[in-house]
C-alpha cells in the first residue's frame, strides 16, 4: 500500500470529468470557494488542459494512481464518471485524499463502501449517492421516513426533463437500466409541476442502498419522463425486451443523446408508509446535471472543510448533509412536505 501522508487542509481537488455536463458544474463551483485549488481532468488530456486541467483516465487504475502521485498534493478527488470498478476508489484512499462520488450504480458504490475500513486508517472521507438521484432521493426518503416514525415501505419517484442535454454517459446508463428485470408494476403518482404521471419501476440504485441504511425492507424507485410520449416509448422497449439487444441499445442512446422533446425541468417524490399511516415530501428543480454538479460541489465543500467523519458514507447517514435541499433555494430548487392526500 502506499505509504500515507497527512493532507493538506489547502491540497487540490481533482474533479474527474471536469468538462463535462456534471463535472462543468462542479469545477466552477468550487472554484468559486475555493479559488486555485481546482483541477478538472478526465480522458480528453487536451479538453482538459484547456481549462488547465489535467489528462486522467479512470479505465486505466495504473496512470490514474500515477496522476495522483505526480501531482502530490490532491486533497481530494471528486468523481463525475463511472470508473469500471472500486480501484479508482482504492487509489483514493489508500493515500488518504477524499472521495466525492457521483457514481449511479449499486454494484460500484457497494463495492466501495466495503473500502470504509481503509478510509479510516488512512483519516480520509468518501462520500457516495451524490447528486440527484441517486442523492436528493435519498434525502427526501430520510425526511419521510423519519416524519412516521420509521417506515415499513418506501415508493420514490424520478421524472426527469427528456429535453435536457444529458451527457451521452448517462443518456447510456438510463438505456442499460430497461435491461435490469423488475418485479414492481407501474404507479401514477402526483409531481409537483407536472401533475399526475405513470412512473415505472427502475434499478436506480438509491432503493437498494436505503434498506440497508434506513432499514426499510420495501424501496422501490420509478421513473418517468416530462414527456408522456417518450415514457411510453422508452418503456415499451422493456416490455418487448429490445432493450436486452446491445445493437438496439446503441441505437437508443444516440438517439435520446440528439432528441429533445420536453422541458428542462425535473421533480422527485418520496412516499413513506407504515401500516395506516403516510408522509411524503417532493422537490423540483430545473436542469438534473447541473443540479447534480451543484450536490457533488456542497458535499465536496463539507469533505474539505472538515465537516464530516471520516470512512465511507451514504449522504443520507450524515447529518451535516440533511439541509441540502434548503440550500439549493437559491439555484431553484423547492422542496415541501406534500400535503395529507395528495398524490396518494
Amino acid at each position: 500500500m502506499t505509504t500515507v501522508k497527512k493532507r493538506s487542509p489547502e491540497g487540490r481537488i481533482l474533479v474527474v470529468g471536469g468538462y463535462g455536463a456534471v463535472g462543468a458544474t462542479v469545477t466552477s463551483r468550487l472554484a468559486e470557494r475555493f479559488p486555485g485549488r481546482v483541477l478538472p481532468a478526465g480522458r480528453d488530456g487536451e479538453r482538459a488542459r484547456r481549462l488547465g486541467g489535467v489528462r486522467a483516465d479512470v479505465g486505466d487504475p495504473e496512470d490514474f494512481r500515477r496522476v495522483l502521485d505526480e501531482l502530490g498534493d490532491v486533497g481530494a478527488v471528486v468523481l463525475c464518471v463511472e470508473p469500471a470498478d472500486a480501484s479508482i476508489a482504492r487509489a483514493c484512499l489508500e493515500r488518504g485524499i477524499h472521495l466525492v462520488d457521483v457514481g449511479a450504480s449499486y454494484r460500484l458504490l457497494d463495492a466501495v463502501s466495503g473500502l470504509h475500513a481503509l478510509a479510516v486508517e488512512s483519516g480520509a472521507t468518501a462520500v457516495l449517492s451524490v447528486g440527484v438521484a441517486p442523492g436528493l432521493t435519498n434525502l427526501l426518503a430520510l425526511r419521510a421516513h423519519r416524519a412516521l416514525g420509521g417506515a415499513d415501505r418506501l415508493d420514490l419517484t424520478v421524472l426527469l426533463g427528456s429535453g435536457e442535454r444529458h451527457g451521452t454517459d448517462a443518456v447510456r446508463w438510463t438505456v442499460a437500466g430497461l435491461a435490469e428485470p423488475v418485479t414492481d408494476r407501474p404507479r401514477k403518482v402526483s409531481l409537483p409541476g407536472h401533475g399526475v404521471r405513470t412512473a415505472h419501476p427502475f434499478p436506480f440504485s438509491d432503493q437498494h442502498t436505503l434498506r440497508g441504511t434506513l432499514g426499510v425492507p420495501r424501496v422501490t424507485t420509478r421513473l418517468c419522463l416530462d414527456s408522456p410520449l417518450l415514457t411510453a416509448a422508452l418503456f415499451a422497449v422493456r416490455r418487448t425486451g429490445g432493450a436486452r439487444r446491445e445493437g438496439l441499445r446503441r441505437l437508443l442512446t444516440a438517439a435520446f443523446t440528439r432528441v429533445h422533446l420536453g422541458g428542462d425541468g425535473f421533480a422527485l417524490r418520496a412516499d413513506a408508509y407504515d401500516g395506516d399511516g403516510h408522509a411524503a415530501f417532493v422537490l423540483a428543480g430545473r436542469e438534473q446535471s447541473r443540479v447534480t454538479g451543484l450536490v457533488a460541489a456542497e458535499v465536496a465543500g463539507e469533505v474539505l472543510t472538515g465537516a464530516l467523519p471520516t470512512g465511507v458514507h451514504h449522504i443520507e447517514r450524515l447529518p451535516a448533509l440533511a439541509d441540502l435541499p434548503e440550500r439549493l433555494g437559491a439555484d431553484g430548487v423547492t422542496v415541501r412536505r406534500a400535503a395529507p392526500g395528495e398524490g396518494e
